[in-house]
């Protein structure tokens, strides 16, 4: 397997979200070049499914992309939090229920060219109403969408941030596997 060698490492932000660091590094060809690398904590990534079966997405406005996007609930693991633990702090703060059931449907990085964020996906149901607030949440619309949907909301590009894409065709494909 190709590696590129990590000659030197600097930091050169520190944020409340994330770090920026930039690698000087030997490329497989022998060539010295830099790599910037966005350092993002781990995160969970949620398919949350109520009684009805219907999905529970988000609506929420996105400053880098100027925009409203329709995602699955996310967010970021607080340190010595367990994932699962973070799927159900976040489904409180994001559409106010907590999951009576958690399964792990996978993982994936958000963007491994660039940035470490890896975010573990999950399904959730058994959805009992239970709010925590955060500081961050109140802008966030909880909309209802039935799995036949789904398919053609990302088409559309109504779905179109990467972790929504990935996590819908994940749980389109658990439902699949699921009804044999």
């Amino acid at each position: 397997m190709a590696e590129e060698k990590t000659l030197k490492s600097r930091s050169i932000f520190k944020g409340r979200a994330f770090n920026v660091r930039v690698d000087t590094v030997l490329d497989v060809s022998g060539i010295e070049t830099t790599r910037e690398i966005v350092e993002h904590a781990e995160c969970v990534a949620v398919v949350p499914v109520d009684a009805n079966g219907d999905i529970l997405l988000v609506k929420q406005y996105r400053k880098a992309i100027e925009k409203e996007l329709l995602e699955i609930p996310a967010g970021g693991i607080d340190p010595g939090e367990d994932p699962e633990a973070a799927v159900k702090r976040e489904l409180q703060e994001e559409i106010g229920f907590l999951p009576g059931r958690v399964i792990k449907l996978g993982g994936y990085y958000s963007s491994p060219g660039f940035c470490t964020e890896y975010l573990y996906l999950y399904l959730a149901e058994d959805l009992k109403a239970s709010q925590l607030y955060a500081d961050d949440t109140p802008g966030i619309q909880t909309v209802k969408v039935k799995p036949h949907q789904i398919r053609r909301l990302i088409r559309s590009g109504e779905v179109c941030d990467s972790k929504s894409v990935a996590g819908l065709l994940y749980y389109l494909d658990y439902q699949k596997r699921k009804a044999g």
